[in-house]
C-alpha cells in the first residue's frame, strides 16, 4: 500500500481504541481507502467510525463509487456501511415516530420510504399534496353532500392528477414507497389510501383508513361524529374516535369507488373471513404503517430479497413494542 494511503492510519487508528476524532472530507476519503486494509482490527475501527458519523456521511460514501481507485472489496464494504447506517437510523426514526408523532401519518410513511429511498425532501411531498388540496378546494362547496364532495375529490385525485392502482405489477415494492408512488402515479391500496386520506383530512373531510383484511380502504365518517383536530408540530391533524360510525366506504385502489357497509360483509364472506367490528371502523395510523410494512415484507419475500425481508422484520419489531 502506498505511503500516502497509510499515513492516515497512523494518525487516526490505534489498536484497542474505537474513538476517532471528527474528520473532514479528505480524511473521510483516507479512511475509505483503509477499508481494504489487511488488518481486520483496523477495518473494524474504520467501519465503526464511519457508522458513528451517521447519515451525514452517506453522500461521501456514495461519492467514493465515482472514483477510479475504489476496488471490489472496498466497494462491498462501503455498500455494507451505507446499508447499516440507513437501517439503524431509519429504525430510530420509526421508534421516535411511534412514541411521539403518530398523528402525522405522512411522516410515518416517509420513514418507511427511507428503507429503500433515504433521500427524503418532505417539502417536495407537501407541495404535491397542497396542489391536490388546492385543486379540490377550488371545486368544493361545503353545502354539498358528503357523497358529492367525494365525487369532486375523486375527479381531481384520479382524473386530473391521474393516480391509479398498479394492477399490472401489484407486488412491486415501489408501490409501497411514497416517493415512487408520487413519481409513477401508481400504488397499492395502502399507499393510495394514505395519500387520499391525507388530502381529504387537510380539506376537513372526515376520511380515515379502514383496516379491512386483504384490501385496505378508507371510510367517510358520519358528519355528525366529532372529529378532534390535534395540533402537532404546528400542523393540525384530524383524529377520529375509534368507534366513529362510517357513513360509507371508499376504495382508492379502484378510482375512489363508493359502497355501503353491506358490501364489506359480502367481501369478507367471499374470502372466508369472520367479520369483526375493527374491520368496519377507522383505524389508528400505527396500524396503517404496520400494514404498509407487511406489504413490503410480502413483496420482498416474493423477490427472495432476504436482506430487505429482515429489514421489514426489524421495523415490525419496533412498531409492535
Amino acid at each position: 500500500m502506498p505511503k500516502a494511503i497509510r499515513r492516515p492510519r497512523k494518525r487516526f487508528i490505534k489498536k484497542g481504541k474505537s474513538k476517532i476524532k471528527l474528520i473532514n472530507e479528505a480524511e473521510i476519503k483516507a479512511l475509505i481507502y483503509l477499508l481494504d486494509d489487511t488488518d481486520d482490527d483496523v477495518v473494524n475501527q474504520v467501519e465503526q467510525r464511519l457508522f458513528q458519523l451517521g447519515p451525514d456521511i452517506i453522500p461521501s460514501l456514495e461519492q467514493s463509487y465515482e472514483t477510479s481507485e475504489i476496488n471490489e472489496l472496498r466497494q462491498k464494504r462501503v455498500d455494507e456501511i451505507i446499508k447499516k447506517i440507513q437501517s439503524y437510523y431509519t429504525l430510530e426514526e420509526l421508534k421516535k415516530w411511534k412514541d411521539t408523532n403518530q398523528n402525522d401519518l405522512l411522516e410515518g410513511a416517509l420513514i418507511i420510504n427511507k428503507l429503500k429511498y433515504p433521500e427524503i425532501d418532505r417539502q417536495y411531498f407537501e407541495n404535491i399534496l397542497n396542489k391536490i388540496k388546492l385543486d379540490v378546494w377550488l371545486e368544493l362547496n361545503y353545502d354539498l353532500t358528503s357523497f358529492d364532495k367525494i365525487k369532486i375529490l375523486n375527479y381531481i385525485f384520479f382524473d386530473v392528477h391521474r393516480f391509479t392502482g398498479d394492477n399490472e405489477d401489484y407486488h412491486n415494492p415501489d408501490n409501497s414507497y411514497l416517493s415512487k408512488v408520487f413519481e409513477r402515479k401508481k400504488g397499492n391500496p395502502i399507499s393510495l389510501a394514505i395519500i387520499y386520506s391525507i388530502v381529504a383530512q387537510r380539506l376537513q373531510l372526515p376520511v380515515f383508513g379502514v383496516n379491512l383484511p386483504q384490501h385496505f380502504i378508507v371510510g367517510y365518517l358520519d358528519e355528525n361524529t366529532e372529529v378532534k383536530p390535534v395540533k402537532l408540530n404546528q400542523t393540525n391533524f384530524l383524529v377520529p374516535n375509534a368507534n366513529s360510525p362510517v357513513q360509507f366506504y371508499i376504495n382508492p385502489f379502484n378510482k375512489g369507488s363508493v359502497f355501503p357497509k353491506e358490501n364489506l360483509f359480502v367481501f369478507l364472506k367471499q374470502v372466508n373471513i369472520e367479520p369483526k367490528d375493527e374491520y368496519f371502523l377507522p383505524c389508528k395510523n400505527i396500524e396503517i404503517i404496520k400494514r404498509m410494512v407487511r406489504n413490503l415484507h410480502s413483496s420482498y419475500e416474493k423477490l427472495k430479497n432476504n436482506r430487505m425481508v429482515h429489514q421489514c422484520e426489524l421495523m415490525t419489531e419496533v412498531l409492535e413494542k
